[in-house]
């Protein structure tokens, strides 16, 4: 385990993780204050540490506070999957269970909870990390997560795989990962698998205790405005808050970054009062 005020802004840690030892990269970005609150960045299914650009530390730096981002095995610079490997549906309980408990314990930050902000698949691991650990995370922003299979996914998810064989999509993907058929294999290959389609978070996601801003973009061509409602659905009344965006795609962190990095910082500072009343 690594004391976090020793550790480098930037690097590789090996983890144990599906049957081999694996490399995983991180950065620390925001303030450069280990006694600052933390926030962890989990991005989406073709996502990469780099893949964020400067979003994670923008919004880091509007709150005060120091953030992690890091890219999961078969993503960026870390670890590629290998290419027999083909990922199973519970693909995302994995990373929130085995990989994520991983990284924060090899960087020192087991003892302490964070908050987490996560992407569409990462959005749905925060889901189910705080699900599983609920001592660990203080509060998530979840942005596009999944909670169920959408026809809408699915058709695009479809489309996406078509780009990939007759676009230049590849050679963009290669600007954010070493290995981009791993990226984009894993993600695309279970999405489309049949066995796939009965995936439902939903129980999960009701064991949830910590607070919660769900976004979603109106022009959200992965998902519908459902999935965000399913969340404040299954959960108490003042635990979550829905941010519904408009002109605003898959992704709100690029389509409106002020919009979001506003309303984050101003259900973070809430969130802490909220919390107490509740309990």
């Amino acid at each position: 385990m690594t004391d976090p005020s020793s550790t480098a802004r930037e690097g590789f840690v090996a983890l144990d993780w599906d049957g081999r030892r694996q490399r995983v990269e991180f950065a620390w970005i925001g303030v450069d204050d280990p006694a600052a609150p933390r926030m962890v960045f989990l991005h989406e299914g073709l996502g990469s540490l780099a893949m964020w650009k400067d979003f994670p530390h923008r919004l880091a730096l509007a709150l005060g506070w120091q953030g992690l981002v890091y890219s999961r095995p078969a993503y960026g610079r870390s670890t590629p999957k290998r290419p027999e490997t083909r990922w199973r549906p519970d693909f995302m309980h994995r990373q929130a269970q085995e990989v994520l408990p991983q990284l924060l314990d090899q960087l020192g930050l087991a003892g302490q909870p964070l908050w987490l902000f996560g992407h569409s698949d990462g959005g749905s691991i925060a889901l189910l990390h705080a699900a599983a650990f609920p001592e660990r995370v203080a509060g998530l922003v979840v942005c596009a997560p999944h909670l169920f299979v959408e026809a809408l996914t699915v058709a695009s998810i479809e489309e996406a795989r078509e780009a990939y064989a007759t676009t230049d999509l590849r050679q963009k993907l290669a600007k954010y990962h070493d290995d981009p058929d791993s990226a984009f294999r894993g993600w695309n290959d279970i999405w489309l698998d049949p066995d796939f389609l009965a995936w439902n978070i939903e129980a999960e996601v009701a064991a949830v205790r910590c607070p919660v801003l769900a976004v979603q973009g109106h022009d959200d061509q992965y998902g519908t405005m459902a999935q965000i409602e399913r969340i404040a659905q299954r959960l108490p009344a003042g635990q979550v808050e829905l941010l519904k965006l408009a002109d605003c795609g898959h992704s709100p962190h690029r389509d409106q970054p002020k919009a979001l990095i506003d309303r984050v910082v101003d259900f973070v500072h809430r969130a802490p009062r909220r919390a107490e009343a509740d309990g």
